[in-house]
Formats: C-alpha cells, structure tokens, sequence
C-alpha cells in the first residue's frame, strides 16, 4: 500500500515515517479504494470499528491487540428532528479514537517505537491511550488553551505532554519544528491518512444502525478530521449505489476563528487568513488548518453550507442539553448551536443527524 501526494503525485510506500512528501511538501493521501460497502460483510462478532475492516486498509493483525472498544456509539432521538450520534461513548471520551485506533494500528504494523503528535486535547487523547495500549513511546504537543482535565488524561496514559504558550497554530508549528529536527513518527490526525479510514466508520456505524443516511448532517470544522472521514465513506456509498446524492452537509466553525466561512464569503480556493480569538469551542480553533485547500474542494463539490456559530451562543446550548441528560464538552455544544442558528435562518429542516463528539467532563468551566 502506498501513500501518494496530494500536490504532486509522488508516491511512498505507507511504511515510510516520513510525514509528507519529500518532493513538493504536500500532504500525503492514501492509495486505496474501498471494496463496495455491503452489511452482509460487516464482522458483526467483532464490537469495535474493525467490523468493517473489509472496507478499511487495515493488514495484519496488530489492531486485535490496540482496539479500546471503540464505536459502535448510539443514536438517540433528542427530539422530532434531531438525531445525536453519541460518539463520547468512547474510551478517551470523544470521537478521535475511531482515528488514532486506525492510526496507532498501522504505526504497530510497520514498528513505530515513538511518536510525536500536537493537538487540541482531544486527539492528543486518544494517541495518548492508544500508543498506551500498543506499548509505543508518546510525546504530546498542546497549547495553553486545553482544557487541563485532557492534559491529565495525556498524562495518565503515560505519555509526555507539552504545554505550548500561544495559539493551537503556534502550537502545532513547535511540534512540527521538532519532528523536522530531531525525526520521529509524526503520528498527526491532520497529516496522516489513516486517520481518516478511521473517522470514516462514523457513516459506516449510521448506516447499519439506520439502515440510511439522514438527509441532513451537521458536522464541527476545524482541522476536518470527522468532515474528511465522513465526505469519505458517503463518497464510497454514491460510488456502491447505496445513496443517489449527497445528503445536505452543514460545516461548523466558531466565529471567534472561522477560515473556511470567510474562504466561501469570498470564493477563495484556499483558507482565509484570520486572527483566531479566544473561543471556548478549542477543538475548532484552527486558523491554519493544513488541509484546508482539499477541504474547501470538497466544500464547493458538494455545496456544504458553512455556518459560524457566535460565541455567546456556546454556554446557553451546553446547558439547555445538559438539562436534557447530555452533558457535552463547549466544542460539541456548537454543532447543536447551528442546527438551532440554520433553522431560525433558513427555516426548520427534516431529519438532522448531529454528532456529539466529546464529553463535558473533559471541559470546563461550567
């Protein structure tokens, strides 16, 4: 299996450690088409995300021994309209174990001993756990911002975790200076693709928990992890015939750091440079997000409505759905926060499927 760059076609074997290519700087994508989604080979005796490793480019068998029992998250009906994907029923509490359990995996398969990665919190995580479990060597990158209870969480998981003074740019800019420095795995949930056969699972779980995809789908937009993933598997379900079109996808940034809003607003084919303002929604403060030019192709392909969501709507929304028994980290607050912002704009919608993608306990203050 190989990677190939998304700037210049140079292909690498996937076994490389290097973190992009050498030749253009672009970013890797992987060399691999999914077989035709079917239920019929789901792996339904195996209750983690390899039930569908028929459709993942997963090989060997290093995963049986790194899977925490990730996915499998229900959905709930929070009212007539609205369906919450409960992906904070994880292990490391948010939906990026789907990714680094994927990620790690392959890192296994190949020999990794140690890895580097930056983050947000979560992500960092989720490595964190997962290179735990694989016995892999972990140093973590984080801005000052994170939340404290997930530097503790990176922390018990035996990791090394940083904490980096500035913005989660400057902040991923020192993990990477170190990377080109002094080498390593980069295993980063931006750059690496396996990551994103990963967050795909996401669709694969709602389809076979449905038996459809939901005409409308609210996903959080930062560096695009889950958008990826999921852009992903619906492609590989138009290409099986299993849906005719794409369902109505609605991207969400905090206005407080929203290059993809202004990037639309302008028609521009790359991320809009802003100046990134304090935000409780920390898991989408990206101002740089490193895929940004692929995202946006994406955006304008499949006409995803890209919506911000002001600050002062963040803390009401966490508490009206803790009031209701879902108690969410701000991030994921924000996702609900535009469904409720597209329907008082646009008029109220059919069934919206919304992802819950980190818990409370993992953020505060209240």
């Amino acid at each position: 299996m190989n990677f190939v760059c998304s700037d210049c076609g140079h292909k690498e074997s996937a076994a490389t450690y290097k973190a992009k290519c050498d030749k253009c700087g672009g970013l890797w994508k992987l060399d691999y088409t999914a077989p035709k989604f079917d239920l019929e080979k789901i792996d339904k005796d195996t209750w983690n995300i390899f039930r569908y490793r028929e459709f993942m480019p997963v090989e060997g068998d290093s995963w049986r021994n790194i899977s925490l029992g990730e996915g499998m998250t229900p959905i709930i009906n929070f009212d007539d309209d609205v369906l919450f994907k409960m992906d904070y029923y994880m292990p490391t509490l948010s939906f990026k174990d789907r990714g680094a359990a994927v990620l790690i995996s392959h890192c296994h398969s190949i020999g990794v001993k140690g890895v580097v990665q930056d983050s947000s919190g979560n992500a960092g995580d989720s490595v964190a756990a997962y290179c735990g479990r694989a016995g892999i060597n972990c140093e973590i990158f984080v801005p000052d911002s994170t939340s404290p209870k997930k530097v503790g969480m990176i922390r018990a998981h035996g990791a090394v975790c940083n904490v980096i003074q500035g913005s989660r740019d400057d902040c991923a800019n020192v993990c990477r200076a170190k990377v080109e420095k002094e080498g390593g795995y980069y295993a980063n949930h931006v750059y690496n693709p396996f990551f994103y056969e990963g967050t795909k699972t996401y669709i694969y779980e709602v389809y076979e928990q449905l038996k459809k995809i939901p005409e409308n789908i609210i996903v959080p937009l930062g560096n695009g992890t889950l958008l990826i993933g999921v852009i992903k598997a619906l492609e590989e379900f138009l290409s099986a015939g299993i849906i005719d079109k794409m369902p109505k996808i609605i991207a969400v940034q905090s206005e407080a750091c929203a290059p993809f809003v202004e990037a639309v607003k302008r028609k521009s084919a790359v991320p809009v440079q802003v100046q990134v303002k304090p935000t409780l929604a920390e898991g989408i403060a990206v101002g740089v997000p490193m895929r940004g030019k692929e995202i946006l192709e994406y955006i304008y392909k499949y006409d995803i409505t890209v919506l911000a969501v002001p600050e002062e709507m963040i803390l009401p929304t966490r508490g009206k759905l803790a009031a209701k028994g879902i108690f969410c980290e701000h991030t994921t607050a924000v996702s609900y926060a535009a469904y409720q912002l597209y329907c008082k704009q646009f008029g109220k919608m059919g069934k919206c499927l919304i992802p819950m993608c980190g818990a409370g306990l993992k953020s505060e203050p209240w």
